[in-house]
């Protein structure tokens, strides 16, 4: 089978990584991929938010399958315009992508199906949304209603930063995502992310994850993309998996299909448990990144067999076959990130790294440039393993770290800290 995965980050490049452990995979695109993927993967210049494009691209190509990794394309229809031409595809059409591309949408649906959540409100007026946290008092969350790539929270620790945070969302800060926001009450608890898999009907949890959002150590700092994560999340014991299940993720999909709009793809819901009572933060349409690093590491080939039976609806007949191992991955970003920061810096000893089933150097802001490889982004490479243990899996991370000659970047030296202590 020809396959097409759309985005050119670190989670493309480990759904790269998996689908190619496939035997059921001939042919591998990449669109646009990055200097990482190139070496594993033909790579294609593409508009992957122009549904057309894709689908006159995939036919061309003779593509058996569409895998869309970020959260853009899938809001801008791509995944409706490719079934359209009859192409199957991983991923939510425009109506269910929703879940992610709107806060206010994602909390309609929880009240209407019952699934525990934070409290909430929303406005389209600065005046009204700080009368409204005056009265409320803080700790209390602020949102961008729509796509902020992973930016548009904050959460005030007090009512003036609060206010702040509003005037930033309602100024412009984060585009027309903050046109509309959503403040919600603060939640105590432990966080953790759960990925399940939905082809309208029936859903298959594939695994579970912790990240670390603040760019410092011991989780300060503002926070990020993510600077690294490990799976399994201890927080998520196999009675608060059944809860999360039953109370949030089928009541969820239940209700999209009720509505019309069923939800084909993978639901990563972002948790918060306290007392193994799990309650939702936000859904999230697609894989995490860097969760999905850690994750492709540890389901390997299986990973597109249950890709495919998602996009064809036959999850009904798939399960998870587990290791019981630990994988985690560790971001290496730019000095300044996620401030301004500086692109284009060469980056040396990716030669000679190991590539194995237990260890991966992950590639996400990267391009060549007269075959060297230089930095593209904040977020530059991700360095993943697993092993028996999360010490042993931690080790072997922060040792292929190491093995990177890039003095403009920077890691955090704790990831996983939490759950190693």
């Amino acid at each position: 089978m020809n396959i097409l995965i759309l985005g050119g980050g670190g989670r493309e490049h480990a759904l790269a990584w998996a689908t190619l452990q496939n035997p059921k995979c001939d042919r591998l695109i990449v669109a646009p991929g990055n200097a990482g993927i190139a070496q594993i993967a033909e790579c294609a210049s593409l508009d992957i938010e122009d549904g057309s494009a894709v689908a006159a691209f995939a036919d061309e190509e003779s593509i058996g399958l569409v895998i869309v990794g970020p959260e853009a394309p899938l809001a801008a229809g791509v995944a409706d315009r490719l079934r359209d031409a009859g192409i199957a595809v991983f991923g939510p059409s425009a109506a269910a992508a929703q879940l992610e591309a709107s806060k206010a949408f994602t909390k309609d649906v929880c009240d209407a199906c019952g699934a525990p959540t934070a409290a909430w409100s929303r406005f389209t007026d600065a005046s009204a949304a700080k009368a409204y946290v005056s009265a409320q008092g803080a700790p209390i969350v602020v949102k961008a209603d729509g796509l902020a790539a992973g930016k548009g929270v904050v959460v005030a620790e007090d009512i003036a930063s609060a206010h702040a945070a509003i005037d930033d969302m309602f100024g412009g800060a984060f585009g027309d995502a903050g046109a509309e926001i959503v403040i919600e009450e603060f939640l105590e608890g432990e966080e953790a992310s759960f990925f399940v898999l939905c082809d309208g009907e029936d859903v298959l949890p594939i695994g579970t994850a912790q990240d670390h959002k603040r760019v410092g150590e011991g989780d300060t700092g503002p926070n990020t993309g993510g600077m690294g994560a490990y799976s399994p999340a201890p927080v998520m014991t196999e009675s608060v998996i059944e809860r999360a299940l039953d109370e949030i993720v089928r009541a969820t999909v239940a209700e999209m299909a009720r509505r019309g709009t069923p939800f084909q793809g993978v639901l990563y819901a972002g948790l918060m448990i306290k007392d193994g009572a799990p309650k939702l933060m936000e859904y999230n349409v697609r894989f995490g990144d860097p969760e999905c690093q850690a994750l492709m590491l540890r389901l390997g080939a299986q990973a597109f067999d249950l890709m495919h039976a998602a996009a064809e609806g036959r999850l009904s007949e798939m399960q998870v076959n587990w290791a019981e191992d630990h994988a985690m991955t560790v971001v290496l970003a730019a000095t300044g990130y996620p401030g301004s920061y500086e692109k284009g810096q060469p980056i040396g000893g990716l030669d000679a790294l190991p590539e194995t089933s237990f260890e991966m150097m992950f590639h996400a802001g990267t391009k060549k440039v007269d075959g060297q490889v230089v930095s593209a982004g904040g977020r530059v490479l991700n360095a993943t393993a697993r092993g028996a243990t999360l010490a042993e899996a931690r080790d072997r991370a922060y040792a292929l770290a190491d093995t990177v000659d890039w003095p403009g970047g920077f890691l955090r030296h704790d990831i996983g800290w939490r759950a190693l202590t």
